[in-house]
């Protein structure tokens, strides 16, 4: 199945879990699926993450997300939080640590999480499959991203296969912003929920590596020097122009 090709709810799975993190692409993701699905779920992970302000925007996003439209209240169904804070204790990342952000010795990202999207794929995979459910939805992306391997369609199809075989029955991942630009997610955005999922993403998604929520920037809160608010701001900024030079 294409990563962004609409699923038919008359001819393909009506349920959907989505990796839900409360950052710009994950809630642009969940519009995206309470779009297509009748039945969707969210799944979140504490994998002992140096700030809190991402698990507690990910529960404000959700809520104000349900008040956007009567059709994606009565489709958004129970959210879950998995504790994965022992992973993330051997996962040693800059994200997770007090380390400086940088490129690694392979050319990485210190904020790189080594198999955090395997990790909580298989997670994600595993409680679907209780709740009878096969389909993930994820904002993996590998056309703007920080250089994370684990972001890859080649990855994710990978995982999909294994998936498929390790639980004996189809998984399919989904990932609409697999082929976007940042500033194509914010076109996405407005096309699934019009200004006011634009205004959501700006007041209340977290992004930033820091855990920064002081300052608000055009694009939103953040520290304004890291390498995801810098992605943000440049997508937001390409969003923006066309509409600048029209006036």
């Amino acid at each position: 199945m294409s990563q962004t090709e609409p699923t038919s709810l008359t001819s393909g799975p009506t349920a959907a879990l989505v990796l839900f993190s409360g950052g710009q692409d994950s809630a642009t993701c969940l519009a995206w699926a309470l779009e297509r699905y009748t039945q969707v779920q969210t799944v979140g992970f504490d994998y002992g993450q140096r700030h809190a302000v991402e698990m507690l925007a990910r529960l404000k996003v959700r809520e104000a997300m349900a008040a956007l439209s009567p059709v994606w209240v009565e489709r958004l169904g129970p959210d879950h939080v998995v504790d994965l804070t022992g992973y993330g204790a051997i996962a040693d990342s800059a994200l997770t640590a007090d380390r400086a952000m940088e490129l690694d010795a392979r050319g990485l990202p210190t904020t790189f999480v080594p198999g955090r999207n395997l990790v909580f794929l298989s997670v994600a995979a595993a409680l679907a499959d209780r709740q009878g459910m096969q389909v993930l939805v994820g904002g993996m992306c590998e056309t703007d991203y920080s250089g994370y391997p684990d972001c890859r369609r080649d990855t994710l199809d990978a995982m999909q296969a294994a998936l498929s075989l390790g639980l004996d029955h189809p998984v399919v991942i989904e990932t609409p912003l697999m082929a976007l630009t940042k500033g194509q997610t914010w076109t996405l955005a407005m096309e699934l929920g019009g200004q006011g999922l634009v205004d959501l993403i700006l007041e209340e998604t977290h992004t930033c590596y820091r855990g920064e929520r002081g300052e608000r920037h055009a694009w939103g809160y953040g520290c304004g020097t890291c390498a995801a608010c810098d992605l943000r701001a440049k997508g937001w900024a390409d969003w923006v122009a066309p509409s600048e030079v029209k006036r």
